[in-house]
């Protein structure tokens, strides 16, 4: 499945629609105040469009079909498994990225500033609960 995944992720990045590539170009390469953003990966059994590993944040850029009652529940089941990790998940319709770059920018970078990654466990590591 693994490989499956990997393979299908690479074909999505060679095909990104106009509105990847808009958000991609300020994203890249650390662009985005040196936030290390990877796009189209796979995280469990999901591709995701864009997420920022140090910061556990999602991006899924959604078009018109992503309003449909059946690809609704798909969506909302994806997004409770990735938040279950410790991620939060961002969904940004399309034709907002390409009407309002500059805002949903600044979302992105309100969500990376307030959620943070989960704090490192200490079980295992010679500590004791008190």
């Amino acid at each position: 499945m693994a490989n499956r995944l990997t393979d299908l992720a690479k074909n999505l990045r060679k095909r990104s629609t106009d509105t990847e590539h808009l958000l991609w170009k300020h994203l890249r390469a650390s662009r985005f105040d040196g936030l290390k953003f990877k796009r189209q990966q796979p995280i469990g059994n999901y591709i995701v469009d864009f997420v920022c590993f140090e910061k556990r944040v999602i991006i899924e850029l959604d078009g018109g079909h992503h309003s449909e009652k059946e690809q609704m529940q798909k969506d909302l089941e994806r997004d409770l498994f990735f938040e279950k990790q410790g991620y939060k998940v961002l969904r940004i319709w399309d034709n907002e990225v390409f009407r309002n770059t500059r805002g949903v920018l600044e979302v992105i970078w309100d969500q990376c500033l307030n959620h943070p990654p989960p704090a490192p466990s200490h079980q295992g590591r010679g500590e004791h609960k008190v």
